[in-house]
């Protein structure tokens, strides 16, 4: 099976809201991120799709995360950067993350801005002369449900 139509499937698990939700936010991701490199993993928890230049998953800039009553977008290296609106939520050492109620957050200007300034100060730079390319790097035998109880 082609990685595309795998990744239909994981997101078939969902309800059909989440399932198109995370469509939207997929086109929405892939035209912001011309030539990024999709990293599937098909978790115990979530379906995490990252964002980055290359395969490695530690060069990934950003990931969704679809769980069964929302979408969150991880700035995988968020700690410092400069968030004057307050929008990235999280404690830990690295990665900060916004929960995207619906696809007028993607689309907020806080959220662009941040999008942006996260993918200056990345390490390696996504090439946007290739086409996005999708890469299915796991997939857990033991999975959460996808749908809420």
């Amino acid at each position: 099976m082609s990685p595309e139509k795998q990744l239909a499937t994981f997101i078939a698990k969902f309800t059909p809201g989440i399932a198109s939700q995370t469509h939207e936010v997929l086109v929405k991701m892939r035209a912001r991120l011309p030539g990024a490199i999709e990293l599937v993993y098909d978790n115990y928890n979530a379906l995490a799709i990252g964002f980055g230049p290359t395969e490695r998953t530690s060069e990934a800039i950003f990931s969704i995360a679809v769980f069964p009553r929302w979408i969150s977008l991880f700035f995988l290296q968020g700690v410092g950067l400069p968030d004057p609106d307050h929008l990235l939520q999280g404690s830990g050492k690295v990665v900060r993350h916004i929960v995207l109620k619906d696809l007028k957050t993607l689309d907020s200007r806080g959220v662009k801005t941040l999008m942006s300034k996260a993918v200056a100060r990345s390490g390696k730079q996504i090439d946007a002369t290739q086409p996005n390319r999708l890469v299915i790097k796991s997939i857990s035998a033991k999975q959460r449900p996808r749908r809420p109880a």
